[in-house]
């Protein structure tokens, strides 16, 4: 694995003029024409400020933009996405220097070369709580041990489909010498093939953090030899030819340009032609390709067509032994999110052969 990665973090802003400032005395209404105007504003006094400026500004574009429909929610979130990171705040020798702060750790390991820096309030709230995940691990029903996962690498927050791939292991009785995994993210589905007996895994991912985030993770333990990390799209440096080759995509096509974590949500209109050509060529000729997919494109009318759907009636060049379904449990109520769609999703798990 190449040491030269360049880590995905939050850019440190150096500011020289004035800034508009926000406390409690400010004025919100104020505040937030500022905002729209273009001009960043700085959170003084105490860390809770942020959040009900936040709050405010999430409330004030909720009336601008009911969140009837998909695509309503789409606007709105970008919107929110484009103001609230306007908002920021200072960070003097790697700490928030506002009042009754949280400690956040990544301040210090992700800015080794900087100590004094502003960062939008937004990208510190995503660094407190991947913080709090990364220290206290998050329980995953298909592994022992807890994930630790690393700043800006995906995880995922519901498992039906890492408990339906684990249904199918359990039942696979295919060679284990090999595997590659696609995408390895915070690398939850190699685990998993490791825990079924498979001797080697090659994991890939285009997210740099993701490939850092797991050499930490493993360090010099026996798992540092069971898989092998390369930072690339589709299948990197690997040409060894494997048993079996697993994918868990994105599940929603591409509506706007894409960040880093949006790339584990949302696909490009070439991620599956690209990867079907490219599986042919590294499954081995009796082995097996597995995709876990989801029907929340077509469900959300995102889209009509299904990417695996399609390659098998166009592609010609794999066939489909088993498509496995599970419902997903309906999303809680916490969130308040209209997802009446939910109880209609099911998450996919297609085996394919050559």
């Amino acid at each position: 694995m190449s040491t030269d990665i360049k880590l995905s973090k939050p850019q440190p802003i150096i500011l020289d003029k004035q800034l508009e400032m926000f406390n409690r005395g400010s004025d919100v209404n104020l505040t937030i024409k500022a905002l729209e105007a273009g001009k960043p504003v700085l959170i003084t006094a105490f860390y809770s400020n942020g959040l009900v400026l936040l709050k405010e500004l999430k409330y004030y574009l909720q009336k601008k933009f009911p969140n009837d429909s998909f695509q309503e929610q789409r606007k709105f979130r970008a919107a929110y996405q484009k103001l609230s990171n306007l908002i920021l705040i200072e960070i003097v020798a790697n700490k928030l220097i506002v009042k009754k702060a949280p400690s956040i750790g990544w301040l210090e390991k992700l800015y080794p070369e900087i100590s004094d820096f502003l960062l939008p309030f937004p990208q510190v709230q995503g660094l407190n709580s991947a913080w709090q995940w990364y220290e206290n691990g998050i329980a995953v029903p298909v592994l022992r041990n807890k994930m630790h996962p690393y700043y800006g690498v995906y995880f995922p927050t519901r498992f039906d489909h890492l408990i339906l791939f684990d249904q199918w292991l359990k039942r696979y009785e295919g060679p284990k010498k090999s595997a590659t995994d696609i995408g390895i993210g915070s690398g939850i589905l190699s685990l998993q093939m490791v825990k079924y007996g498979f001797q080697k895994v090659f994991g890939t991912d285009t997210n740099p953090n993701s490939i850092i985030g797991l050499t930490e993770f493993m360090g010099d333990t026996k798992l540092s030899r069971k898989i092998a990390l390369d930072h690339g799209s589709l299948f990197g440096k690997f040409e060894k030819q494997t048993e079996l080759i697993v994918f868990n995509p994105p599940w929603l096509p591409q509506a706007h340009d894409l960040d880093r974590i949006d790339e584990a949500i949302y696909y490009t209109k070439d991620l599956f032609p690209e990867f079907f050509a490219a599986a042919k060529k590294h499954l081995l000729p009796e082995g097996k390709l597995v995709v876990l997919f989801s029907n929340l494109g077509q469900i959300t009318n995102a889209t009509k067509e299904h990417p695996i759907a399609m390659e098998l009636a166009n592609g010609g060049r794999f066939k489909l032994e088993k498509c496995h379904k599970k419902s997903v449990k309906v999303a809680s109520d916490k969130t308040k999110r209209d997802q009446h769609w939910r109880t209609l999703e099911e998450v996919e798990l297609w085996v394919l052969t050559h």
